[in-house]
């Protein structure tokens, strides 16, 4: 894929390392507005690892450079603990991402954030269930929701999937897709999954043997 002027994120000729052993070398690509980028390789290839490195390198070095800011991109983690007695509602771990606020509770605005985030994930019949209770597939959603609840330009999905069974999968990524319509919005998403790379992909970063080759999912 060609630069492009207009790439949320751009970077170039990247090495990603992990301690002594080089996992990816000159790594090259662009991420564009309103798209979903898949990253996908075997495991050990360093697909998480150049998430990281991205991450920590961001827009401080001529290797990755982005027209956002750091506060602008969100990434979800692939595990999180969470009990089956976790307390909180839904609605409420949703706002959790709202925390920089100096009140200890929602103002309306935030409320009405949170709210939207609720209906665009399709979590409105969960907004008062307790997370703990949720399923797999649910839980993923909320998580999604939490990161786009400070409404974020660019967010990254680290294996959302890897546990969720078939129907779930689909339900999340019909998720993602829809957010990236109705918001602008791109995603990053890392999977081993090559049907959800080409229902929902546009583009396919594909890391192996130390270099990565980035392609469109369909033809324009």
């Amino acid at each position: 894929m060609n630069k492009e002027s207009n790439a949320l994120l751009s970077v170039s000729h990247l090495d990603v390392n992990l301690k002594d052993r080089s996992l990816i070398h000159d790594l090259s690509f662009d991420i564009l507005p309103a798209t979903l980028t898949c990253i996908t390789g075997e495991n050990g290839v360093g697909k998480t690892t150049l998430i990281k490195t991205i991450l920590k390198q961001f827009n401080k070095n001529e290797h990755v450079k982005a027209q956002i800011k750091r506060s602008e991109m969100q990434y979800i983690p692939q595990l999180r603990q969470i009990d089956d007695d976790y307390p909180l509602t839904v609605f409420d771990f949703i706002g959790l991402g709202l925390q920089k606020s100096w009140l200890p509770w929602l103002r309306k605005k935030e409320k009405q954030k949170v709210q939207r985030v609720i209906e665009m994930t399709n979590l409105s019949a969960l907004a008062n269930t307790p997370l703990g209770s949720c399923s797999g597939g649910e839980q993923q959603r909320v998580y999604l929701a939490q990161a786009l609840v400070s409404q974020p330009k660019l967010f990254i999905l680290d294996e959302s999937t890897a546990s969720l069974d078939k129907e779930a999968k689909f339900v999340l990524l019909d998720a993602v897709k829809k957010v990236i319509k109705q918001t602008d919005a791109s995603a990053i998403f890392i999977t081993h999954d090559p049907v959800l790379v080409k229902e929902y992909g546009d583009y396919d970063l594909n890391i192996a043997n130390q270099t990565g080759h980035i392609s469109a999912v369909k033809e324009a």
